[in-house]
């Protein structure tokens, strides 16, 4: 009985494997495919991918099968559906309807605004005078109030659990329990825009990080940036908001600090944390681009405040002061700058002075 059971095991296990080879066998013999084509083709299951509409499309691709111990060539039409994308999440600029603002340069930025840095004259205005997150624009702040404080750049700071960012879960290549100079954290938070090397800047203030956003609030005051608010040192915060006229000020402050033009524009850098080197690079990569002439850039991004960017920059023997903010697209601030520049350029004023000239 047993040797019954196991026959009939294996004979059912047959029918099974010949099934398939029997059905094409068939067709062949029946003259349907073969005859008219070189290949068969047949419908297989819905494969779903991402894509900008839903609208199925088809292909056929060409497989490899075993019919009675034999390799034979079949087609198969296979069917995909675009899966849409989710839309963006809107900008507080959005939000208050500046991406609708029309510029003669097609400017990606909602806001922007470029100074003439001798005279603080206005070359090109939009939007300039609203209030939107800056993001690590605010790292800039920070480095004004560390060095006009005056602080031991040599003194080893080290980063804490403190400095872990827990509202964006940004990341970063300095571990807690890693040590730097207080310049080598400047360096890295203005060249790389390093959130906790920020943050370590600021907790490490006399008073801690309360004390040291009074400094910058007070620093702010004094420069006449009236629509600007700070919470923290890193920029992390959607509450660190400055119009761009106010960033124009911050950006003429801190071109006086030799300090904050070289730490800000070295296109990278090694530096020691707890005895290991690490090379950072620059968030801009306008600095490493020979056609252009930097003298101090900070770029900001978190999804509230979209791309932004502020640098001085020497254009046809000009210096000017650039922001831009709430701009779409990964590089669309440095193209809006781009754009700005021939702008410039085609400008050729009669008279053109440096800082001081």
């Amino acid at each position: 009985m047993a040797k019954f059971k196991l026959a009939l095991g294996v004979l059912a296990s047959l029918l099974f494997a010949l099934a398939p080879a029997a059905a094409v066998h068939a067709r062949d013999a029946n003259g349907k495919s073969s005859a008219s084509k070189k290949h068969n083709t047949k419908k297989v299951k819905v494969v779903l991918r991402k894509g900008a509409t839903a609208a199925p499309r088809e292909k056929t691709v060409r497989r490899v099968v075993m019919v009675r111990g034999k390799r034979k060539v079949i087609y198969q039409k296979v069917s995909s559906v675009a899966v849409p994308m989710a839309a963006p999440m809107p900008t507080m600029g959005d939000l208050a309807g500046l991406n609708l603002t029309r510029d003669p340069l097609d400017l990606k930025s909602s806001v922007a605004l470029v100074l003439d840095q001798a005279n603080s004259e206005v070359l090109f205005e939009k939007n300039s005078n609203v209030a939107l997150p800056i993001a690590s624009i605010t790292k800039m702040m920070t480095g004004l109030v560390v060095v006009e404080a005056h602080q031991d750049m040599d003194e080893l700071l080290t980063i804490t659990d403190e400095d872990v960012d827990r509202a964006k879960f940004s990341s970063s290549r300095l571990k807690v329990g890693s040590q730097l100079t207080r310049g080598n954290m400047l360096h890295i938070a203005l060249m790389s825009s390093e959130n906790r090397a920020a943050s370590a800047l600021g907790r490490n203030y006399p008073g801690g990080l309360p004390a040291f956003v009074d400094a910058m609030n007070s620093k702010a005051r004094q420069l006449g940036m009236m629509d600007t608010h700070y919470v923290d040192s890193s920029g992390l915060s959607k509450m660190n908001v400055a119009s761009a006229r106010d960033l124009g000020k911050l950006a003429m402050a801190a071109f006086r600090h030799p300090l904050l033009r070289e730490y800000s524009t070295d296109p990278k850098a090694i530096v020691e944390a707890s005895g290991q080197p690490m090379q950072f690079g620059n968030t801009n990569h306008l600095v490493a681009n020979p056609g252009w002439e930097i003298g101090l850039q900070k770029t900001g991004f978190i999804n509230e405040a979209g791309r932004c960017l502020m640098m001085q920059a020497v254009i046809e023997g000009r210096a000017v002061i650039m922001v831009f903010l709430d701009s779409k697209g990964k590089q669309s601030r440095t193209a809006d700058a781009g754009r700005m520049r021939k702008w410039l350029e085609a400008l050729k004023p009669a008279h053109m002075s440096l800082p001081g000239g």
